[in-house]
């Protein structure tokens, strides 16, 4: 038996994950030029998944996708974008949840999140001054024994000359 890749959708997966997948419909107040059943055939649902899931299980970008495994990457990102639009991957979301908690059962009472997103009000004066803000001559001091740092010009005009 091979080895079963992350991104590859079993059969009984697949029967759970096909019903929730939304139906295309066309727009029936657009006027196409093209009729019904005519044009490029809209690309299996399964290998569109399949994408999907190798995107985000593989950190990769949606162009790098192998085009001789899914077909076109633009493809999938579009239908990507669509079944997010439609909350398809909500109600995947959703289902999964309830079919975890029928197994094993979420203690929806106790819950927990962990995680930091504020700045630290103590920080600045535990590390300094910021050090992109070191070579601005006008906050520094004179070096001993020099004078101080004046332009003869205090302000110039470049589009005249000097």
């Amino acid at each position: 038996m091979g080895k079963v890749r992350s991104w590859e959708v079993s059969e009984e997966f697949w029967d759970r994950v096909e019903a929730l997948i939304p139906k295309r419909e066309r727009d029936a107040s657009k006027v196409f030029q093209r009729k019904p059943g005519q044009g490029r055939k809209p690309m299996d649902p399964r290998m569109v998944f399949e994408g999907i899931l190798f995107v985000l299980r593989t950190g990769c970008q949606w162009k790098a996708l192998p085009t001789e495994r899914f077909g076109s990457a633009s493809s999938i990102h579009a239908y990507f974008r669509i079944w997010l639009k439609q909350g398809f991957f909500l109600a995947l979301w959703r289902a999964g949840l309830a079919e975890y908690d029928e197994m094993e059962g979420i203690a929806w009472s106790w819950q927990s999140v962990d995680g930091t997103i504020v700045k630290a009000p103590m920080g600045r004066d535990a590390v300094g001054a910021n050090l992109t803000d070191r070579g601005k001559k006008w906050k520094q001091t004179a070096p001993a024994g020099r004078r101080a740092w004046r332009p003869s010009v205090p302000h110039r005009n470049r589009s005249e000359s000097a």
